[in-house]
């Protein structure tokens, strides 16, 4: 069995890192993913999607270092399923809206923009032990 998921989308705040007790960085950020159709009466609507993205050992650490909140980002992955409920993450908001977010473990971080102040001269594509920090073209 393989399960692979693709999301385009924008990051939601700065990515964090933090290292296991066994000393593995991990990066967290979150991407948000919008949708937008236009109703029967005309009205454009629009429904966004939290993922919660972590990354692993030196996809981790390039991820700290060059994303920030705002860039777009393509990220490839697993998803990993809230353990007591076996599907995404629930819980109420403090305006009283029942609100969800998905967790995936990137596998690869492909970067849509350019992190600001940064010329990007081609776009990197960031696998999970398969890219060189030196190997970044910017």
């Amino acid at each position: 069995m393989y399960q692979k998921v693709i999301i385009i989308g924008r990051l939601g705040r700065d990515p964090e890192m933090r290292y296991t007790p066994s000393g593995q960085p991990v990066t967290t950020f979150s991407v948000a993913t919008d949708f937008t159709w236009t109703n029967q009466e005309g009205q454009q609507q629009q429904r966004t999607t939290w993922f919660r993205v972590n990354a692993w050992r030196k996809l981790a650490e390039t991820c700290n270092q060059y994303l920030v909140k705002g860039q777009q980002v393509l990220v490839e992955g697993r998803m990993n399923p809230d353990p007591e409920t076996g599907g995404p993450r629930v819980w109420t908001g403090n305006d009283g809206v029942a609100r969800a977010s998905y967790e995936l473990t990137a596998a690869t971080v492909k970067f849509l923009a350019k992190p600001r102040g940064v010329p990007l001269e081609e776009e990197p594509v960031i696998e999970e032990g398969a890219i060189e920090e030196e190997e970044i073209p910017f």
